[in-house]
């Protein structure tokens, strides 16, 4: 077994949160007079930590966008949330992971106490050795501190580990910690963004997915 702990992202990996994530993002931006109408630059908020993108994608400054991250969790906290589905042929393949003894990690930049409701409404919890994500004071807000987290908490061996995400800051927050990754096309990656970071692997469906993970 070439990799015994895999750790997945979440969002736009196992699930796709396209409505929750967007509809969120559109309330906050609203608060400031910002009416966006192009639903294709509210999608970029999936995947990257939430306080990045409002700076990055609108200009915030950093006390604006932390503002900007409480307005989104007013709506995602009791709506946003459970505007999310999981992708076709996750639960097989975590259950084959599983069956397999592989070790499953969540890693993800969301809350934990955000992904950890998640997990449990879609039944994907029990799956799951541990979940790491961000907490709701900023802690851990980048995806390599979501992944030293749960390397520490497990005391992996990091050529045994491999990070499965569908993002660039999957793939550099793993380069960071020093472990594999692996991009996935079915998420919300742009063209070449997977190649670009340096993706170990690139799987462009659950099947070739699973030939990765298993080999």
């Amino acid at each position: 077994m070439q990799y015994k702990y895999i750790f997945f992202d979440l969002d736009g990996t196992l699930t796709d949160p396209q409505e929750g994530i967007t509809n969120c993002v559109k309330y906050a931006l609203d608060y400031y007079g910002i009416h966006e109408t192009d639903y294709s630059k509210l999608i970029r908020f999936i995947g990257p930590p939430l306080l990045y993108s409002f700076q990055e994608y609108y200009g915030f400054d950093k006390h604006k966008a932390l503002e900007a991250v409480d307005k989104y969790r007013e709506r995602f906290a009791s709506i946003g949330i459970f505007e999310n589905k999981v992708y076709d042929g996750i639960y097989n393949l975590l259950q084959v992971l599983t069956d397999n003894v592989h070790i499953l990690v969540l890693a993800t930049s969301k809350p934990r106490i955000f992904a950890e409701r998640i997990m449990a409404k879609y039944r994907l919890r029990p799956y799951f050795k541990l979940v790491s994500g961000s907490e709701l004071d900023g802690t851990r807000n980048n995806k390599d501190e979501v992944i030293e987290y749960a390397i520490n908490k497990l005391e992996c061996q990091r050529d045994k580990i491999i990070m499965v995400g569908d993002r660039e800051h999957d793939i550099l927050g793993a380069k960071k910690c020093h472990i594999a990754s692996c991009g996935v096309r079915f998420g919300y990656a742009a063209e070449g963004e997977l190649e670009t970071a340096g993706a170990d692997y690139i799987a462009d469906n659950l099947s070739e997915l699973k030939q990765i993970l298993m080999q």
